[in-house]
């Protein structure tokens, strides 16, 4: 069986950042899928489950909500491995292209107070593995260490 694209990166050579993982044709339109790499793979602890899950909430919320990309975000959600996430949005896009876009949602999510969305028993299957203190916390480094000042190999994956 052929290893599946994700399976052929150099996890161990590969930095946070933001990174084009796949391009997909759906019809008339591309779909890309990007690669929020927030902890270096097998260098550093991955997230726990309780923030993994409540970073799933506000950001979907975010993204589902925002002004300009909302009608293209398809899907927002966990890596298994726990050292990001991925976000699929319509048009063939580039890294570069959603830079903005990343550095509003982790401002946004460093800096959220209140109830987390959809973190109810109504609303979630799992709500009470939430931490929104660790989760503003790994937001908030994500921001600074990697959004704030990203080089060109924190945008393509390492060959």
């Amino acid at each position: 069986m052929e290893k599946i694209t994700s399976f052929t990166i150099d996890h161990l050579r590969l930095l946070p950042g933001v990174y084009v993982s796949r391009r997909d044709p759906a019809g008339d339109i591309a779909i890309t899928t990007f690669d929020i790499r927030m902890t270096r793979p097998n260098a550093e602890p991955v997230m726990n489950t309780a923030e993994v899950h409540t970073i799933e909430h506000l950001a979907a919320t975010f993204l589902r909500n925002h002004p300009t990309w909302k009608d293209r975000v398809l899907y927002f959600g966990p890596m298994g491995c726990r050292t990001g996430f991925y976000l699929l949005l319509t048009g063939d896009l580039t890294s570069r292209d959603i830079l903005p876009l990343m550095k509003e949602l982790f401002t946004f999510m460093r800096d959220f107070e209140g109830e987390v969305p959809g973190a109810c028993a109504k609303d979630c299957g799992n709500y009470l593995d939430m931490n929104l203190p660790m989760a503003k916390y790994l937001a908030g480094r994500f921001l600074s260490n990697t959004l704030e000042q990203i080089t060109d190999e924190q945008l393509v994956y390492p060959a």
